[in-house]
């Protein structure tokens, strides 16, 4: 089985779950710039977070036999902070990178004026890098954030075939599916969509044009969700056709219209910027760090007399 996470933010999980990931079957990831957490104070901070996004997480990423790319935009709830709008000024040099494959996230978080303003400028950006674009639909109001979402995509040069509507729910699907955009489930404890509400979802609405994503971040989420929608719809009837297309095809169809979707995986190199992910020395033939004095680990308690 293979899978492709479209939405899963790297920067905030481990090793562990990277070596998780690709026992499980995720091959491919694509990680959103999002909101961290806490509030930015700088276009500075954005820009060091991009250059990690384009760098370091996919350097990281390949240590585990992960393919990484990833969106960059202004997130919908910064746009709200004049500190962080000049960021809009500084997207087009990164929009031509390599391994960024959209614009996202952008939309909606409170539906405010300057949303509005930040979601139609990168929907722009979108169009003229020829790139399409990832939209967050906000947590509150999702219907009504749904539709004014839609109307400024109707607005812009971007096509609805470009547009990857994501954070969908039973209430959102129909009007997002009849706009001609592209369908986004984020399954998440507690707060988004769950297994077996997204089969459901995937059995009355179909398997077109639908991305499952596991949105894992920070907060108390699981990035092994992806995997977990798989063997549910094989468990309830859907095939191996069925699932290859929604959690591999779909999304490589999807990001592939950058031009620059790469899934090859080769092997790293040692260092990225002179930077590595190990830390501390390598092991002796016993299992010690190399250079231990051995008579304090001699197993029988005495000091060791050899080297």
């Amino acid at each position: 089985m293979r899978l492709f996470d479209p939405h899963i933010h790297m920067t905030s999980r481990t090793t562990d779950d990277y070596e998780a990931m690709h026992a499980a079957g995720i091959h491919a990831v694509v990680e959103p710039s999002f909101w961290l957490g806490q509030p930015r104070t700088s276009v500075a901070s954005f820009l060091d977070y991009f250059d990690s996004l384009l760098g370091w997480e996919p350097f990281r990423a390949a240590q585990h036999g992960i393919a990484h790319h990833c969106t960059l935009a202004l997130n919908p709830k910064e746009a709200n902070d004049p500190r962080c709008v000049p960021v809009l000024d500084e997207l087009p040099r990164y929009l031509v990178k390599d391994h960024v494959v959209a614009v996202g996230e952008i939309g909606y978080d409170s539906m405010t004026p300057a949303e509005d303003t930040a979601l139609a400028t990168q929907l722009q950006l979108a169009a003229a890098h020829e790139l399409p674009a990832l939209v967050h639909t906000p947590h509150r109001d999702k219907l009504a954030g749904l539709r004014r979402t839609l109307d400024v995509v109707r607005e812009s040069a971007l096509p609805p075939d470009h547009v990857l509507v994501d954070h969908l729910n039973e209430t959102t699907v129909k009007e997002a599916k009849d706009s001609g955009c592209w369908l986004g489930f984020s399954v998440y404890p507690d707060t988004k969509m769950d297994e077996e509400r997204m089969v459901a979802i995937l059995r009355e609405y179909g398997t077109e044009q639908v991305l499952v994503n596991s949105a894992a971040d920070w907060g108390r989420s699981d990035p092994l969700k992806t995997r977990r929608v798989a063997d549910l719809m094989l468990a309830e009837g859907f095939d191996a056709d069925d699932v290859d297309l929604v959690l591999w095809r779909n999304p490589v169809t999807f990001y592939g219209l950058s031009g620059r979707l790469d899934l090859a995986i080769t092997t790293p190199e040692a260092t990225h910027e002179g930077n590595s992910i190990l830390r501390g020395a390598p092991k002796d033939p016993d299992g010690l760090p190399a250079g231990t004095p051995r008579e304090r680990h001699d197993p029988a308690g005495a000091p060791a007399t050899g080297a």
